[in-house]
């Protein structure tokens, strides 16, 4: 029975996510949709409005992970078992951070977001996400959807702390906004180098690329920050390359479900 309330309590959360982040800019939420209320913000690590997009990718994703944790042949899965609760406690920090952001309670938007990110890395882990052979069904439904949410919200993150320091009104130490967006760059190519080697996720790597290639197209006036951005994202790409050519992947076997 527990397991059964959880699979419905996933779908539930789901539901509910997609729910508010539609009615969120279809209203909007407090007259003001999401790009509008972004745009406040005098920060350059921001993609340009394309990129986005992306969340109609994460918005599939995680349908087909709602339906394919819902069958009864995956009731008992051990790795779903361990991450359906914390999922559900990331689809409510999701529909928290829409409303806080909507109404401007951008420091507490912040804790929302926190709060998301440690469900999917919990998440991921607990999948074992390049580390685990599964089956097809549940790399497709499960790991792809989560590495891709997972590497958005890694983005979103920084975004959302640049956007909270900004509303503070913050000097950063009296450095300047293009020296400063350098050293956020080299803080994303670090996590980007650590997952390339540690995980080989193509998938979570390919979103830091979109959103560094969108930040790059929408500051393209700004040499100082569009030249770096690019220059980070090659040597994402390339380290992606070099673990994917390098490193033999060291998975664990699961049973087959």
């Amino acid at each position: 029975m527990r397991d059964i309330i959880r699979q419905i309590l996933v779908i539930a959360s789901v539901v509910v996510t997609l729910i508010v982040n539609g009615l969120a800019n279809a209203l909007p939420l407090n007259g003001q949709n999401t790009g509008q209320i972004s745009d406040r913000f005098h920060v350059y690590f921001v993609p340009a409005g394309y990129v986005f997009s992306i969340w109609g990718l994460i918005y599939i994703g995680i349908i087909a992970y709602a339906i394919y944790q819902a069958l009864p042949s995956q009731r008992e899965n051990p790795r779903l078992r361990a991450t359906g609760w914390w999922i559900i406690l990331g689809g409510i920090a999701n529909s928290a951070w829409i409303f806080l952001w909507h109404y401007n309670q951008f420091p507490l938007t912040l804790v929302a977001m926190l709060v998301l990110l440690a469900t999917l890395i919990v998440t991921y882990l607990r999948l074992g996400i390049g580390r685990t052979t599964v089956t097809a069904g549940e790399k497709w439904a499960v790991h792809l959807p989560f590495s891709i949410y997972l590497g958005w919200i890694s983005v979103a993150t920084v975004a959302n702390v640049s956007d909270v320091l900004d509303y503070l009104k913050w000097d950063r130490f009296g450095i300047s906004p293009e020296i400063w967006m350098s050293i956020v760059l080299a803080l994303v190519l670090v996590i980007a180098v650590w997952m390339n080697f540690s995980r080989r996720d193509v998938a979570y790597a390919a979103v830091l690329l979109w959103a560094l290639a969108g930040i790059s197209v929408k500051q393209a006036a700004v040499p100082a920050v569009a030249i770096p951005t690019w220059i980070t994202f090659s040597l994402v790409a390339l380290t992606l390359a070099a673990a994917l050519i390098v490193i033999k992947p060291g998975k664990t076997k699961t049973a087959q479900r």
